[in-house]
């Protein structure tokens, strides 16, 4: 899959003007999700990458899904999703590209594909959502993926599914890309 920069969207941006339309300080953000001021300052401005987890705690502390970090129109009465129009969201720094396979997230399933390039992955802090469960299809490349204390090791074809309260995390040792498959139930971004 070809990277495109072009219409890459703004995670910085995303969420200082969902920090603004609230009308929030830094510090009230901050009290709010249990991060530092400075990090969400560097956030902001796209000089650190946040964890899942991180973004997670960013999204509740604005009473918000994680879907709002997502950029692109919802057009929720539609069931085909074209390539073109996934709506995506980029964890700088993480080196990892999500896309929204679902046309939304009303429905009972979510549906995301994940690129991964070498050495990304969410980050060294596990995190847990309050979906049902969920299931992982290694498409292309390899991914080191954690369910609580336990480690696998996924290649092309291999998938895991797993409760999505036990926290999780994953990596890309290799040196390609990785793309995953993941199915969620009920939807948590």
């Amino acid at each position: 899959m070809q990277k495109d920069t072009a219409n890459e969207p703004d995670l910085g941006l995303t969420i200082r003007r969902l920090r603004e339309s609230r009308q929030l300080s830094l510090k009230e953000v901050a009290a709010r999700s249990g991060l530092t001021q400075s990090f969400l300052s560097q956030v902001e401005r796209n000089l650190t990458s946040p964890s899942v987890a991180s973004l997670r705690k960013v999204a509740q502390a604005f009473g918000v899904p994680l879907t709002e970090l997502f950029q692109g129109p919802v057009r929720p009465e539609n069931r085909v999703v074209r390539r073109a129009e996934r709506r995506q969201l980029i964890h700088p720094g993480r080196q990892w590209r999500d896309y929204l396979l679902t046309p939304s997230l009303t429905g009972k399933l979510q549906v995301i594909l994940s690129v991964i390039e070498p050495g990304g992955g969410s980050g060294e802090e596990p995190y847990a959502h309050d979906s049902d469960e969920e299931c992982v299809v290694i498409l292309r490349g390899r991914l080191d993926f954690w369910v609580g204390p336990d480690r696998y090791l996924l290649e092309e074809g291999d998938s895991i599914v797993f409760e999505s309260r036990i926290p999780h995390r994953n990596r890309n040792p290799g040196p390609e890309q990785t793309e995953v498959l993941w199915i969620t139930t009920p939807p948590s971004y």
